[in-house]
């Protein structure tokens, strides 16, 4: 791992002498990116240093500007910028690594455009806020919003970055203005499209199984066996890439069945775990898995055989009397590749550089130029597939022969590679717009309508996700079920319709609801089901759980004000949520306190401050209490009731009630006067 070495700036210089020796120190002393490093290159490849699991080929630091960003020869970012822009990448990998570059080089693309057009030259001592505002907004024109956020935060790091480090003439704060993409909207166009773009559609959901009992070719067994994985847990692809070979666990349930989970190291933050299969995936994933051992078992081989013998290249077992042989014919090296034709050995050893020998008529080529230009295609990371998590390739569960997946060359026989996310998405039918088939069109699978089924692989742990989320399984156990380090990030993956939320409130258990609604359950002249239709209709997300408001009998009368609405309903087990109420309920108990300490100096209307923040306060609590009862099931409806609050669907409701049970009070009355009556009339008989 090379050195890290702290810039320190100093005191008694310019943000100009600051500057030239901060890149004097990252050109001559730091060696991330290789000691060997080619400063003046247009182009940095830094593959050796920045490994994305599931990912093939080089990645590169390309120094062109906000314009030419996307053309593969163009205009370079300008003099004096370039070298700022050199020497951040590079002191910034070794302080804060990314994997994604890409956002840290258009924010500083973006930047140098902004000083050019604010002033005339490309001198970062001159950046201010004006110049983040304006490079954030060509930020904003240039990408979705999603993207736009992330390169807004490498702005602002940037920004920081500087003004700490004395590198800018007059220090100043700013702050991105870039927000994070949140659509959280149900309902609409919108949303359904959103949530059928992140969801696997029906057709290609009922055409997996048959698929993965279909395949017989390499291909299709690979990418059926990790779909079927894929669906067996809630996983991203590239952590299915780090799986080893021995990953399969067993266990006993605490019912004394047996247990089956996969050994798995998320990829974003969450530590290495068992990853438990449900019982109803469990036989599938097991079988899923010893597909995958037997279709990759040879490529393990092969690099076994390499990490055992370095310098010597593998040969199958009916190739092997070649290790004696001083030439090979273009016929011998189809054979030992696995060619097709035999005169396509002659044009392999022309394409990789080999030597002719001409004997006669026959042309020859050298046995030893042959084996280096075979080893110089095994891995740059070789031994290690995955040096994050020190897997090597041969233990690794989801290697195989170079060109596996290749429809018109042929499997490799002495060299293996890695599978890719392109690759397996390509499989699923991403390919098909480029003229690539994919396992659907091959086994004759279509949607409804003759269109290819396309899906991605990170559509089953959206499905997965929203299958939990319709379950009812805690934002906690959703999280750590899917290797997420933060809940928070759960959201994006929660793709429940709104008819389905409604459903859901309308069907919790009696037992499982406090508040208003339980009341009027219990006393409704009308069934439980038909009171549920009518008093939520709708239902939309708000900070504190969910709101039963009918937006189509009046507008919103507390204008957001929603701890003090009766309509405001939270769920139990919502972690997120439930932490908003606590943070809530200790700022109204902050402002509760200010409002009393403002009374007391007599500060003019603080007396009605003081009576909402108390009935703020109680409500609150009253809700946390309800919360953290441990008597109370996970799933509960909790909506708090306020006397105090006029709704005009609440009158006509008590009205019905109240008229209901006067109604039931006369008939009592009707029966008790008739039945003295007939006492009466028969006493009176008795006496004649």
């Amino acid at each position: 791992m090379p050195d890290i070495i702290q810039f320190v700036p100093r005191d008694q210089c310019d943000a100009a002498d600051n500057l030239n020796a901060f890149i004097d120190l990252c050109r001559n002393e730091l060696t991330i990116f290789g000691a060997d490093l080619n400063w003046d290159a247009d182009l940095w490849d830094v593959t050796p240093w920045i490994f994305r699991s599931g990912r093939k080929g080089r990645t590169a630091l390309t120094w062109s500007n906000h314009d030419t960003s996307k053309q593969k020869m163009g205009k370079l970012l300008s003099q004096p910028f370039l070298n700022f822009a050199k020497s951040y990448m590079r002191y910034q990998h070794g302080m804060r690594p990314t994997k994604v570059v890409g956002f840290r080089l258009s924010a500083l693309r973006a930047l140098e455009r902004s000083l050019m057009e604010l002033h005339g030259d490309s001198k970062v001592e001159k950046a201010d806020i004006e110049t983040f505002n304006r490079s954030a907004q060509l930020v904003r024109d240039k990408f979705e919003s999603s993207t736009s956020y992330m390169i807004g935060s490498q702005l602002e790091m940037i920004s920081h970055f500087l003004v700490e480090n004395k590198l800018v003439a007059d220090s100043f704060i700013w702050k991105n203005p870039l927000k994070r993409s949140r659509d959280n909207n149900r309902v609409g166009k919108k949303a359904d499209n959103a949530r059928l773009n992140k969801l696997p559609s029906e057709a290609g959901l009922d055409a997996l199984p048959r698929v993965y009992n279909l395949a017989i070719e390499a291909p299709d067994i690979i990418t059926t066996s990790i779909v079927a994985v894929l669906c067996g847990a809630s996983d991203r692809i590239n952590e299915a890439f780090r799986l080893p070979v021995d990953c399969e666990v067993h266990g006993k349930r605490s019912s004394g069945e047996e247990a089956y989970g996969l050994r798995w190291w998320p990829s974003k933050g969450a530590d290495p775990m068992v990853k438990w299969i449900i019982g109803t995936m469990a036989d599938v994933v097991k079988d899923a898995i010893s597909k995958l051992r037997k279709e990759t078992e040879e490529a393990r081989r092969m690099a076994r055989w390499y990490e055992e013998n370095p310098g010597r290249v593998y040969l199958p077992e009916d190739c092997l009397h070649f290790r004696r042989e001083k030439f090979l014919t273009g016929k011998d090296i189809s054979k030992l590749i696995g060619l097709a034709k035999p005169d396509k050995g002659n044009r392999w050893a022309e394409n990789n550089g080999l030597e002719k020998i001409k004997i006669g008529r026959r042309v020859y080529f050298h046995f030893h130029q042959f084996e280096k230009a075979v080893i110089n295609m095994l891995p740059n990371s070789f031994p290690f597939l995955n040096p994050e998590t020190d897997l090597k390739y041969t233990q690794a569960l989801l290697v195989v022969p170079l060109n596996t997946f290749h429809p018109r060359q042929a499997t490799h026989r002495c060299m293996f590679e890695i599978v890719t996310t392109d690759t397996i998405n390509n499989q699923l039918g991403a390919g098909q717009k480029h003229g690539k088939t994919s396992l659907f069109s091959r086994l004759g699978f279509t949607e409804p309508d003759g269109s290819p089924i396309v899906i991605t692989s990170h559509q089953f742990r959206h499905w997965l996700n929203t299958l939990a989320q319709r379950g009812g399984l805690s934002q906690l156990d959703i999280a750590k079920w899917s290797g997420r380090k933060d809940i928070r990030q759960n959201e994006a993956y929660d793709h429940v319709t709104a008819h389905e939320l409604i459903e859901k409130v309308r069907n919790i258990d009696d037992g499982s609801m406090f508040g208003p609604l339980a009341e009027f359950v219990a006393k409704a002249p009308i069934s439980r089901e038909e009171f549920m239709q009518l008093s939520v209709p709708t239902i939309h997300s708000t900070e504190l759980g969910f709101c039963i408001h009918d937006w189509t009998m009046m507008p919103c009368q507390r204008h957001a004000d929603c701890i003090n609405c009766t309509e405001q309903i939270c769920i139990k087990g919502n972690k997120e949520k439930t932490a908003r109420i606590k943070q809530n309920l200790l700022d109204a108990e902050e402002q509760l306190e200010r409002a009393e300490k403002a009374i007391e100096e007599g500060s003019a209307g603080a007396d009605r401050w003081l009576v909402h923040h108390q009935l703020t306060v109680k409500r609150l609590q009253s809700l946390w209490s309800i919360l953290s009862d441990p008597n109370v099931p996970q799933g509960a409806m909790i909506q708090l009731s306020n006397d105090k609050e006029f709704s005009p669907i609440r009158v006509a409701m008590e009205d019905k009630i109240e008229i209901g049970d006067a109604d039931s009070q006369m008939l009592s009355r009707i029966r008790a006067l008739s039945g003295n009556k007939a006492k009466a009339l028969q006493e009176i008989k008795t006496k004649q």
